[in-house]
């Protein structure tokens, strides 16, 4: 083979290697852009998750890859900011959740994004479709349309003479404002009274549950990343005003809270280390589908409903996931 068409191949095989096998060459890592919501304790487990997927898929952080970490700490304002950051340091994927991805969509319409939690990303424009996402997004869609009504049903196995329920959700966020009406229709069924405690920042939780009233039987909270930054203040005034819980993660459960169901966000984020992983070998967000959960968990915390002076019934425990005693 003369000289000139071996440099030729050798220049044609080395812009088809894979990101993965580049990134080994010195100062030429592949960058990921973490743009966690909430706070860095409140995401630790759902991080770790991600970061282990990514070693078990061979992307080790400082060796074969970058991560960039950036907290919002509950903050909506700060997607924005982080966005144009991550854009500014040319990072090759932006991982984050549904709610921040309209800023990072606005920073960006080329770097690929992956959304490790979105409530409904068709209905809230993230994407065209989940089998087609199009664009420059994709990730795990977690529908929580059928879980709502779940929920209650635990609440009224604690408290079978429930007849007033208390909604908390971040009311600046679409898709708790959409949670709150399956949670109102879910009830209207049960013939259950509702009344929303709605908040937009820290600041606003202590005096929502001011307005309590005394008929207040259990509280519903609607998680996003506001709620989670401020889960410890949440659970412990719910405790305070003596109100059996239900989340939708078990983390809550961690500061206090009396039960939780929803899907496993530690397993959406170990999944959406698949999606880094493929596209960093080369794949656009616009060919892998939005994929829905595949787990779900049912914890119950034992040390609360002592403190709130209730009896959980053997077979609601014998159903759960979790019990902490």
């Amino acid at each position: 083979m003369r000289r000139r068409e071996f440099i030729t191949l050798l220049g044609g095989a080395a812009a088809t290697w894979p990101l993965a096998v580049r990134a080994q060459q010195p100062g030429k890592l592949p960058t990921i852009g973490f743009l966690g919501a909430s706070t860095p304790s409140a995401w630790s487990h759902w991080s770790n998750a991600f970061v282990q997927r990514l070693r078990e898929l061979g992307w080790i952080e400082g060796h074969t890859v970058s991560i960039e970490y950036r907290w919002a700490e509950g903050r909506g304002e700060r997607y924005s900011e982080i966005a144009v950051e991550f854009v500014r340091l040319k990072v090759d994927v932006i991982l984050t959740v549904g709610g921040a991805v309209p800023a990072s969509k606005q920073a960006t319409s080329v770097i690929p994004i992956v959304f490790a939690i979105a409530v409904d990303p068709v209905g809230t424009g993230l994407v065209a479709s989940l089998a087609r996402p199009g664009g420059n997004v994709t990730g795990l869609s977690m529908q929580a349309t059928d879980l709502a009504g779940k929920r209650l049903e635990y609440l009224r196995e604690v408290l079978p003479g429930l007849r007033r329920l208390a909604i908390m959700a971040n009311v600046g966020y679409p898709a708790s404002v959409v949670e709150i009406g399956e949670v109102q229709a879910a009830a209207g069924k049960e013939a259950l009274e509702v009344e929303i405690l709605g908040i937009r920042s820290a600041e606003d939780i202590a005096s929502a549950f001011a307005t309590l009233t005394g008929a207040t039987q259990a509280l519903y909270v609607c998680g996003d990343a506001l709620v989670t930054a401020n889960r410890a203040r949440i659970s412990t005034l719910a405790l305070g005003a003596r109100l059996p819980t239900i989340y939708p993660d078990r983390a809550f459960l961690e500061t206090g809270g009396l039960m939780a169901y929803g899907a496993n966000n530690a397993d959406l984020f170990r999944r959406a280390a698949d999606y880094v992983d493929k596209i960093l070998r080369g794949a656009k967000p616009a060919d892998l589908p939005v994929e829905q959960p595949t787990k779900f968990e049912f914890a119950i915390n034992l040390i609360a409903a002592k403190a709130l002076g209730l009896t959980v019934p053997p077979m609601l425990l014998a159903r759960a996931d979790e019990v902490i005693e």
